[in-house]
């Protein structure tokens, strides 16, 4: 059996020269493969003629404790590690693997399993109660679940830079690649160039002849060929007996183990910032709506994109003033009368998390503009206080290490 303990999860950025990386304070993981198989039938005949096998999907949801750093957003929305900003822009074109390295409880490695080329669907950032931790939850799309075992136990990434070769041979070792036993005489899983033209990465296609343009060539035992320019990064996915002379994953006692909800602080601004006192939860869900589009001719997603991106904010809270309602309405306690089509549309949201309870060092934030209130709700429970659920929409997210992005 494999116990959570010896399941280690990896990330694998498709676009751009990005390294990989293990994924630390993940608390779930799940997939669900669906393989969108189709029964024909016919008039006459008692029973199935035949099965048609469609493109299966896979959904991939993950939750992680919000620990102050930004590296799980830059893998799946294949940034480098330098940046330290994303918007919601960087999640259109970017995929990814995720691969989870499985011993068994008598120590042996027995196999990985791996989610590849998946999307991200939407996202939550999610503070429950006044002493929850903080979660990031979130939801990902793809096709396929590969379980790599055996001989190919181990799945492998190799990066190399390129001198510039019409082609140029690169010297895959170190652990030795298998066979892919799908594939006859192909050793490779997969094989990307990273163009330093442009930057853009394509995804090469096999040859049993010479390597050129968007072809690579494989020699057994070690010798990866590639038509490149020099300064291009070249990524080799392969799967091996053994695995590399570094570490599967490494315990992270550097960052927070968890961060928790009195380490935050929830503003809302439309002339000044507030401070939302009293807060019982907070929700930020963001959704993406993808489509995928196929080809006549190929069982293949040939291109993605997404049209649109929703984002709401949802926060609940003891009932004992109006503030929020002030705020969406641009007024002072001092005012009247607050009517709900009265309210503001241009609205800012900022949730700032610090590294502590005083807070003095930020570690993470995450702030969005343009808020419309689009929902208000409010619960009168039997012999409890009165509370006040408020949701707000917009389309727009940015999320920083940097405080002063978010504060702008």
């Amino acid at each position: 059996m494999f116990h959570s303990s010896y399941l280690r999860p990896r990330i694998y950025s498709y676009n751009g020269d990005v390294a990989p990386a293990q994924i630390d304070r993940l608390q779930s993981l799940s997939s669900s493969p669906t393989l969108n198989r189709e029964e024909i039938r016919e008039i006459g005949r008692d029973g199935i003629v035949d099965w048609r096998k469609r493109i299966p999907s896979n959904r991939v949801t993950a939750m992680q404790y919000e620990y102050g750093d930004l590296e799980f957003f830059r893998k799946i929305t294949n940034k480098a590690d330098s940046v330290n900003t994303i918007t919601l822009a960087d999640f259109k074109s970017s995929m990814f693997d995720i691969g989870c390295y499985k011993t068994d409880d008598d120590g042996t490695f027995i196999s990985t399993t791996v989610y590849p080329k998946l999307r991200v669907a939407g996202f939550s950032i999610n503070i429950g109660d006044p002493q929850a931790y903080i979660e990031r939850n979130f939801d990902f799309i793809g096709e396929d679940e590969d379980i790599y075992e055996g001989s190919n136990k181990y799945y492998i990434y190799k990066k190399f830079t390129a001198s510039g070769g019409a082609p140029e041979s690169f010297t895959v070792s170190s652990p030795t690649a298998v066979l892919d036993p799908d594939n006859s005489g192909q050793y490779m899983i997969r094989v990307l160039r990273v163009n330093v033209s442009d930057g853009t990465t394509d995804e090469l296609t096999y040859t049993s002849g010479t390597a050129s343009g968007t072809n690579f060539a494989f020699s057994a035992p070690s010798t990866l060929t590639v038509a490149t320019s020099a300064g291009d990064v070249v990524k080799a996915y392969y799967t091996a007996t053994t695995y590399l002379s570094s570490d599967v994953f490494t315990n992270n006692d550097t960052d927070a183990a968890a961060l928790p909800a009195e380490n935050c602080s929830i503003l809302l601004y439309v002339s000044a910032d507030n401070i939302v006192y009293k807060l019982q939860s907070v929700g930020i869900d963001v959704s993406f709506d993808r489509t995928d589009y196929y080809e006549i001719g190929s069982d293949k997603v040939i291109q993605r994109g997404v049209r649109s991106n929703t984002v709401r904010f949802t926060l609940g809270k003891i009932l004992d003033a109006y503030t929020i309602e002030e705020i969406m309405r641009g007024v002072s306690s001092t005012y009247g009368r607050i009517n709900t089509r009265k309210y503001i549309d241009n609205a800012t949201f900022r949730l700032k998390i610090y590294g502590n309870s005083t807070k003095n060092t930020f570690n993470i934030g995450f702030k969005s503009t343009n808020l419309s209130p689009v929902d208000l709700g409010t619960t009168v429970p039997t012999n409890d206080y009165v509370q006040r659920i408020v949701t707000m929409q917009s389309d727009n997210l940015q999320i920083s290490t940097t405080e002063s992005v978010i504060d702008a």
